[in-house]
């Protein structure tokens, strides 16, 4: 009996532990339900300020892009060519209508015509029309604009007979008369300054489009006979199938035969100066040690060769015979010349028919400037160093 209470009891604590803890998930899913409630209302709030803050910026941005000295005086000259339109029109069509009823539509017209000249004015800028075409535009809608304001003058002198004085009839008719003209001339200073503040909108580009003109120009000076190969080629392909500096290129390459940039004195100065620096490094190649060994060959077999130093003769038989070419394939090897040779070379005073054949060369090539050791020294069959002598001294006799 006592173990069944004792389960009863059991159960009773186990159920009471449940509804302890069901309690205790309830309690935390409402909190849970609270927290995520006050979290997404906190979104909702923050998400609301942002769009706010959003949407008075992008008013502030409208404002300050309505509100600029550009818009406003775009959009406020056109408010004064209404306001001028309003009040000049109501006297014309009254002028006409007092001598017939059937004239009424002159006011419109004579209105009309001076605001559809001014457009006009406007329509021949954005299409970059001749300037005579603008300057026309610009008379017929004055011409309109200025009879209308001497009919509106006139209207306002005949107030005096509905009970104006004298002095209020003239203030009246001049009104009415600079309102009239006011319209078109406010509407051509206001295309006048679009026009101008157009021009100057990219500075850079500007500044671009005045060098490549000055580069045109220049180019047309220095190389004529390019530009007019050039224009040959242009006018020989089909439209548009030819880009003007791929013309160009093509054109130097006919004129001057070589690509773009180099002429035949541009080749002729290179290939001179490349032979020159190869004749200084050549003999730039004899170095102190190279030289020492020279002379020491030289004044061991000088009983061979006089009392220059030099071998006047081939050494026969012995030993001798082996030096003797020792020093020549001493001499012979290598990237330098043999100091005896190039001393020959050097002090060889230059013969007068290597001279008149230098200044054949030079004739054939279209003058001295076109001569380099290279040239010389083929047509002569000689050294780098004569070669320089003669070209030196042939351009030396021109000079003089």
């Amino acid at each position: 009996m006592s173990s069944w209470f004792e389960e009863r009891r059991a159960d009773k604590a186990a159920d009471a532990v449940q509804r302890r803890e069901d309690r205790e998930f309830e309690s935390k899913l409402r909190r849970d339900e609270r927290r995520k409630d006050r979290d997404e209302k906190r979104t909702d709030d923050a998400q609301r300020r942002r769009d706010r803050a959003a949407r008075r910026q992008a008013r502030a941005a409208r404002r300050e892009k309505t509100l600029t000295p550009g818009n406003v005086y775009r959009k406020g000259t056109l408010g004064l060519v209404a306001l001028s339109a309003l009040a000049s029109l109501p006297a014309q069509i009254l002028h006409f209508v007092a001598i017939h009823w059937s004239l009424s539509p002159i006011g419109p017209a004579l209105e009309g015509a001076a605001w559809v000249m001014a457009a006009g004015v406007a329509y021949a800028d954005e299409r970059k029309l001749p300037v005579w075409v603008r300057w026309l535009l610009r008379i017929l809608s004055l011409s309109a604009a200025g009879f209308a304001a001497n009919i509106n003058y006139q209207y306002g002198l005949s107030l005096v007979h509905h009970g104006l004085d004298l002095a209020d009839a003239k203030t009246a008719g001049l009104g009415l008369a600079a309102v009239t003209l006011g319209g078109p001339l406010f509407f051509e200073v206001r295309q006048w300054v679009l026009t101008l503040s157009a021009s100057v909108v990219d500075p850079k580009k500007r500044a671009e489009a005045k060098a490549r003109d000055k580069h045109e120009r220049r180019r047309r000076r220095v190389f004529k006979d390019v530009v007019a190969r050039q224009e040959q080629l242009l006018l020989a392909a089909p439209f548009g199938t030819l880009k003007a500096e791929e013309a160009f290129a093509r054109a130097w390459w006919d004129v001057k035969g070589a690509p773009l940039g180099v002429t035949a004195d541009v080749i002729a100065d290179r290939l001179d100066a490349e032979a020159d620096v190869s004749a200084v490094l050549a003999y730039a190649d004899q170095t102190p040690e190279k030289l020492a060994v020279e002379y020491l060959l030289a004044d061991i077999f000088k009983g061979e060769g006089g009392a220059s130093g030099t071998l006047s003769g081939k050494p026969s038989g012995g030993p001798r015979d082996g030096a003797s070419e020792a020093r020549t394939a001493l001499g012979g090897k290598g990237k330098g010349p043999d100091s005896s040779t190039a001393d020959t070379e050097r002090l060889k005073p230059l013969a007068e028919a290597d001279l008149e054949a230098v200044r054949k060369l030079a004739s054939a090539l279209g003058g001295t400037g076109r001569l380099s050791a290279r040239n010389v020294r083929e047509a002569i069959g000689c050294r780098n160093e004569y070669a320089l002598r003669l070209r030196d001294a042939v351009r030396s006799e021109k000079k003089d």
